[in-house]
């Protein structure tokens, strides 16, 4: 239940909430003050073995995507066996550090397998801390699972998923470096190259694609706005995703956040 301090008068940390959002927020609660210091779980790009970081974090890649079948859970990679690495989701660990690899970037940051969603505490942290995740990361790869080899970008990214789904507008906005890759992995092109078809499809202005105008610019109707063509399998998700828009810090209290990308 949200208390009435925090949202009683639709006020959240720096941001106004209007009250459709606040109608989303069922599960949230102020922040404790003994909450533990966040952990960064980072995969070696080269042993493809998990890391933990408190403090002093190095280079990492990060992977933007939507989630579907046989994706790899933090207890997966802990324990890895043949049926997990034969599967789809494993195939995203290995493109995804071999990217970071071409690049010289020794880590990377993946939402299904660098967070262990069984620990309510490091859940919350990790959703609060999701927005400065992807600012952080030297380079966003973008995985379209389903934009074929053989259609053009500007044909196939309005159909495709990660355009529709909620976890990806502020991965999109808050990551710098984006570059785009299809289902066969192959690269196809930037963030900055597709700004205007993204600013179409989107309702993003270029100028936050760009990075040339804060988020905290626009009005609360604005941001609202690009979330209204979004969609998450839970509500409250709805909710989760637009904390780092909207500059806001809480306690989720659900186990199940994060899990439909």
């Amino acid at each position: 239940m949200c208390t009435g301090a925090a949202l009683g008068h639709g006020h959240v940390g720096s941001a106004i909430f209007p009250p459709d959002l606040i109608c989303l927020l069922p599960s949230l609660s102020p922040p404790s003050a003994t909450q533990p210091q966040a952990i960064m779980r980072l995969i070696n790009t080269r042993t493809l073995k998990l890391e933990e970081f408190f403090d002093n974090i190095p280079h990492y890649a990060i992977l933007s995507h939507t989630w579907g079948d046989e994706e790899v859970t933090f207890q997966n990679m802990c324990s890895l066996n043949p049926m997990v690495k034969a599967g789809l989701g494993y195939e995203k660990i290995t493109k995804t550090c071999q990217l970071a690899l071409n690049r010289n970037i020794r880590y990377a940051w993946i939402d299904t397998c660098c967070i262990d969603k069984t620990s309510s505490a490091e859940l919350t942290e990790s959703i609060n801390s999701m927005y400065e995740f992807y600012t952080l990361a030297r380079v966003c790869f973008v995985h379209l699972a389903d934009l074929p080899a053989q259609i053009q970008f500007d044909d196939g990214i309005g159909k495709c998923r990660w355009i529709t789904r909620g976890w990806t507008l502020q991965e999109m906005i808050a990551s710098a470096n984006v570059e785009f890759y299809d289902n066969q992995w192959k690269f196809r092109g930037t963030k900055v190259d597709f700004r205007f078809q993204l600013s179409e499809c989107t309702g993003v202005p270029k100028s936050v694609l760009n990075k040339t105008s804060p988020v905290a610019s626009y009005s609360v109707a604005q941001r609202m706005s690009w979330a209204s063509r979004r969609k998450t399998t839970r509500v409250e998700d709805m909710a989760y995703c637009l904390f780092g828009i909207f500059q806001v810090n809480m306690c989720v209290k659900t186990r199940n956040a994060l899990s439909a990308g």
